[in-house]
């Protein structure tokens, strides 16, 4: 156990042109800033050792991403293992559409899917971004989250730390099933067919406060089932409900203070009640969404508009103001431990039978399409196109190694994952853990697509498709052995 020093910072990477806008499977452009987008870090050194979170306002983090900050950061500062840095996203839609080469390629998707149409239809976009107007942030989002690393490293200090427990009703199951077998994301409720939810949701809110030697608060950490897609259709830059929490945080102490926004395991998890359902302000495009009668409820404002999203954040708001309220003690020295490890799964496969059924599915689609394709069929074909995307890959690779890293602050332990890991595999990790509290961080240093339970594979659909992930449920009973069995080794 060693002396605390802690830095923080906060760079914006807010744009000052228009972007092409991360998610969904349509094109969309900003067209304002709503909030800022941030990358917040939090450097942490105990005894020699050290851990530095960034915590990023995107959809997504790239290994391409994260292996170009490590190299700008190994031939500027020595002393920085670029091993002990950990990168994630928020899972905001409304940010940088940063090229991060994820598992769930669409544009070769896309050329597939070309492949099976007649020479006189073709692909048309909903928006081409481009244009003078428009923003190159490859680069720039590459040398913003350097900065930001390096700013928390060179801003340690000697300082205090305490843990913190809270509870709000922020993400719930997004996967509906029914009496069939199937089921689908964001699926109809108000049908006779529906049998149940396929998950549960977890409101558990896990939260470190740090503090300067003074006992003045510099910094809070907060781990939420929930990604941060509150406003994920709309047609702006925005922070989502991580930007409401900070803004509500800092009215109350201070603006200097800093907050890291860190995303839990939540796959199958939205802001949404599909039971008490309440319908967007305005339409959104979203060729997964079907509400074949959508009726009046009196329930949470729309969670795809601003109201919801300013709920969302009050409600995490007021579970951290009380936790803080709680805190009698605070720490000055903790056991730090932190280890990086790669994880070889196995990639998720497809049989020839199914194979040979998209590739059939693909051609009668191709034939009974009337005119040009658009969004709307590429999200049809997915299951299609991405099988035979995986098939191709299943001839060249079996394995997906995968970034995983253990840490231990005090009793606190921290897991990551580079999957929108489903929330069972979550509630595995954190009810067999040895430590008192447990932070899970997925879409952490790579962006390896769903990973779904076997009940979802059987259900099938959007997130549980082969196409939506590169690997499967056994792949995710061994990622839940291999944290634990680590967690428990730094706690032993």
């Amino acid at each position: 156990m060693g002396r605390l020093f802690v830095g923080w910072s906060e760079v914006s990477i807010t744009p000052d042109k228009k972007i092409a806008l991360a998610g969904q499977f349509y094109e969309r452009v900003s067209e304002y800033v709503e909030s800022p987008v941030t990358v917040t870090a939090l450097a942490v050194e105990s005894d020699g050792e050290q851990m530095i979170i960034c915590s990023c306002d995107l959809v997504n983090i790239g290994s391409n991403l994260v292996a170009a900050v490590r190299e700008r950061i190994k031939s500027s500062v020595f002393e920085i293992d670029t091993d002990k840095i950990i990168i994630s996203a928020i899972h905001t839609h409304s940010s940088h559409d940063y090229d991060h080469g994820d598992s769930h390629d669409f544009t070769r998707a896309q050329q597939i899917l070309d492949s099976y149409l007649p020479p006189e239809k073709q692909y048309v976009p909903k928006v081409s971004p481009k244009g003078e107007d428009f923003m190159d942030e490859s680069e720039a989002l590459e040398f913003l989250i350097t900065v930001a690393v390096l700013k928390a490293w060179e801003n340690r200090k000697p300082a205090r730390y305490a843990q913190g427990f809270g509870r709000a009703a922020v993400g719930m199951c997004r996967r509906a099933c029914y009496s069939d077998g199937s089921a689908k994301m964001w699926g109809d409720t108000n049908s006779a067919a529906f049998t149940e939810l396929e998950g549960g949701s977890d409101s558990g809110i896990e939260m470190l406060f740090f503090y300067d030697d003074d006992e003045k608060l510099t910094g809070v950490a907060a781990n939420v089932a929930c990604p941060a897609q509150v406003l994920e259709h709309r047609s702006f830059i925005s922070s989502d409900y991580w930007g409401k929490v900070k803004t509500i945080l800092r009215e109350k102490y201070g603006d200097e203070l800093y907050v890291l926004g860190l995303c839990s395991a939540a796959g199958d998890q939205c802001p949404r009640d599909l039971i008490r359902w309440v319908e967007p302000e305005t339409p959104v495009d979203d060729p997964n969404i079907e509400k074949y009668e959508a009726l009046n409820r009196d329930a949470d404002p729309s969670m795809f508009d601003t109201d919801g999203c300013k709920l969302v954040g009050q409600r995490i708001v007021n579970e951290i103001i009380m936790a803080l309220d709680r805190v009698r003690r605070t720490y000055d020295e903790a056991v730090l431990k932190h280890e990086k490890l790669m994880v070889d799964l196995p990639l998720r496969r497809v049989t020839p039978k199914e194979y040979e059924n998209a590739k059939e599915e693909l051609k009668k689609y191709a034939v009974g399409v009337e005119g040009h394709i658009n969004f709307n069929d590429n999200a049809k074909m997915d299951i299609h196109t991405g099988t035979l995307l995986r098939w191709e890959r299943q001839h060249k690779e079996n394995i997906v190694p995968v970034e995983v890293h253990i840490a231990r602050l005090g009793n606190v332990a921290i897991a990551t994952n580079p999957f929108e890991l489903f929330l069972d595999y979550g509630n595995q990790i954190r009810a067999r853990s040895r430590a008192r509290q447990t932070i899970l961080i997925q879409l952490a240093c790579n962006n390896e697509g769903y990973l779904p339970t076997e009940k979802a594979e059987q259900g099938s659909h959007y997130s549980a498709y082969v196409s939506s992930g590169s690997v499967g449920h056994d792949g995710g009973d061994m990622l839940v052995r291999k944290t634990i069995e680590e967690i428990n080794r730094m706690f032993i």
